[in-house]
């Protein structure tokens, strides 16, 4: 069992902003257009600031510049700040950090992505994050596909579509590293690629070879298939046919000059 006493750094975190929930309510009370509403949101805006900077770093990896990212996770923190509603009875920075993080991360989807998709689908990803980050604060949870679909009023295929394009952001290098890979040999994309195969530019010749091989007298087709197919010295060629090896020499050469000439009237 945890020990209450001990703080955990998610408890350590909210304590830290609980002076902001003070003005929270406070402009939850005040009616619209009252000069003191802006002063807050400035206020709270420059105190959870240092929320938006944490998520801007934890995509610095992927090779943005972090000045830009913590500006678009400020945006997000706005974006959070004008859309909170007190009264759905949700802690502000459960809704506050889901808000933060899509802004990021439709910064990359839409500005660093090298797949472009279609404009009926960025439309249909913007809608479903919209509709997700309401759901989510009415809720407390993450949204369902099915109750994302109901709330845009869409077939539970579209937003399935939605959903599995967020996959297709970007290209993976051939050089990239499965992070689950098993055998080093194996473990970038580029060893699961086919090859080709070197015999394929025998494959014609063989073809040809073959009816022409067997056209050549049967001496001379047992010397040139020992040679070059069972792996025989000259010598061991002329004591298995029992003739010299000089004279295996010559039936070999007459043997490949007429597969040579035969081999060109066919090109």
């Amino acid at each position: 069992m945890r020990n209450p006493t001990v703080a955990t750094p998610q408890r350590r975190q909210r304590r830290s902003y609980e002076h902001l929930r003070s003005l929270i309510e406070e402009r939850a009370c005040l009616p619209a257009g009252h000069p003191r509403g802006p002063v807050i949101r400035r206020q709270l805006i420059t105190g959870y600031l240092p929320v938006a900077q944490h998520i801007a770093r934890r995509y610095a990896y992927r090779g943005e510049n972090l000045e830009d990212l913590e500006q678009v996770a400020a945006v997000g923190l706005i974006h959070a700040v004008d859309r909170f509603e007190l009264s759905r009875g949700v802690d502000f920075l459960s809704f506050a950090v889901p808000t933060i993080t899509g802004e990021v991360q439709r910064h990359f989807r839409d500005r660093t992505r090298t797949i472009r998709l279609p404009r009926r689908l960025t439309e249909l990803q913007r809608e479903m994050y919209e509709a997700a980050e309401r759901l989510g604060q009415q809720l407390g949870r993450a949204p369902r596909p099915t109750e994302i679909a109901a709330r845009l009023n869409l077939p539970l295929s579209r937003v399935v579509d939605g959903l599995q394009v967020q996959n297709a952001s970007r290209c993976a290098s051939l050089d990239e590293s499965f992070e689950d890979s098993s055998s080093e040999e194996y473990s970038r994309f580029d060893a699961h690629l086919g090859s080709l195969d070197p015999e394929l530019d025998l494959m014609e010749y063989r073809e040809t070879l073959g009816p022409l091989l067997r056209a050549l007298p049967e001496r001379k087709r047992t010397i040139v298939l020992l040679r070059f197919f069972g792996g025989l010295t000259q010598f061991e060629i002329g004591s298995r046919l029992g003739i010299s090896q000089m004279h295996v020499s010559r039936l070999l050469s007459a043997s490949l000059a007429e597969l040579h000439g035969a081999l060109t009237i066919e090109e």
